[in-house]
């Protein structure tokens, strides 16, 4: 079992910069694959970034790429999730979660466990 809690967000200007935490308790460290997804309201959950257990792999959905950087510092049980250059149609809740398989997923059906989301909203 893990527990994740997500934060770090808030309002920021277009153009603007946040970071995202995601702390992990429970049995961690390099354990899992961890995710970061969004969910704009109305609309799905969408794969945003994703990083494997020793951060060797490291994907992003082609609407953040070149924006968004995700790390992971497993001595602090902590997945980070840097956002740059925001534009309004970023705003969402931003969820992590995270995963023990083999691979590293990036659709959310394939994720074990979840935090309870932070919202980012990004004015124009």
């Amino acid at each position: 079992q893990v527990q994740l809690v997500e934060s770090g967000g808030g309002l920021v200007q277009a153009g603007g910069s946040l970071r995202l935490s995601c702390a992990a308790s429970g049995r961690t460290g390099s354990t899992y694959n961890m995710g970061w997804f969004r969910q704009a309201p109305g609309k799905e959950r969408d794969f945003v970034a994703a990083i494997s257990k020793i951060g060797g792999f490291i994907y992003y959905a082609d609407s953040v790429k070149g924006r968004f950087t995700i790390s992971r510092d497993n001595a602090k049980n902590t997945v980070y999730l840097q956002m740059a250059s925001l534009k309004p149609e970023d705003t969402a809740v931003y969820y992590c979660a995270a995963e023990s398989g083999l691979r590293v997923p990036r659709v959310p059906n394939e994720y074990d466990y979840w935090g309870q989301g932070t919202q980012v909203t990004v004015s124009s």
